[in-house]
């Protein structure tokens, strides 16, 4: 049997990403393999880069790495408000003045996509789609839809990120769209870190979805001690937002 582990949307989290990393250690996990948006909304961009970079995990580029790493003041975020895009617009200030110089090269040099073979499955990592890098894979889009993209890469098995919301979906034709969930931002009412992992013994997949307690507390104050919005220490702390 061949195993995959996948976590993504660290955000700038660095408790998080300390508290998943220990534990998927604490499991004997490797070959891990990162969705992207390292930066945005927390206060270690660098800190958190680095990690990555110490651990050489391949990594996607996430929306907001692409941002950040371009210096735009753009995330390619799709918010729903324009309180929402008024907070958006001061985080992407933030992490473009505090992340480093180096770091932001590194972002730019980070892939659109990771194809995997795992047992006889084809597997596609994504961090919006494979069609572009901020499409929102939601959990209710239409099979016809998500058929396609499968079709576009070629893949049994598409993994995703972006929208922060966990789930597995098998399709009518027997392949699997999944989201990995966020590290640093989950969005389901869960504040807990999440990350996958994924085996495969021929074509047959095990899914799992591992939830993470860490110091949610220290990631919010960490935020609420800086110039970054404070309504992210409350998203935190919420697991929404």
């Amino acid at each position: 049997m061949s195993e995959i582990t996948i976590f993504g949307d660290i955000h700038g989290n660095l408790p998080a990403l300390t508290a998943v990393f220990a534990d998927m250690e604490s499991r004997g996990l490797n070959n891990l393999y990162c969705l992207g948006d390292l930066v945005g909304y927390g206060t270690s961009p660098n800190e958190v880069i680095a990690a990555i970079r110490e651990r050489e995990i391949p990594t996607i580029m996430g929306n907001y790495d692409l941002g950040v790493g371009n210096d735009s003041d753009d995330c390619g975020c799709a918010y729903t408000n324009p309180v929402s895009e008024a907070l958006g617009k001061r985080s992407i200030a933030w992490t473009n003045a505090h992340t480093a110089a180096e770091n932001k090269a590194f972002l730019r040099e980070l892939v659109d996509n990771i194809p995997l073979q795992l047992g006889d499955l084809r597997v596609v990592l994504v961090h919006g789609s494979p069609r572009k890098v901020n499409e929102y894979l939601f959990e209710d889009r239409p099979e016809s839809s998500l058929v396609r993209l499968l079709d576009m890469v070629a893949a049994d098995v598409l993994v995703c990120g972006h929208t922060h919301l966990p789930y597995h979906r098998l399709l009518g034709d027997g392949r699997h769209v999944i989201n990995a969930g966020s590290v640093g931002k989950p969005k389901d009412g869960d504040p807990r870190a999440c990350y996958l992992v994924l085996s495969a013994q021929g074509r047959d997949l095990d899914v799992q979805f591992i939830r993470v307690p860490y110091d949610v507390e220290a990631a919010a104050s960490a935020i609420e001690a800086s110039d970054m919005p404070h309504e992210y220490a409350e998203m935190l702390r919420l697991g929404k937002g």
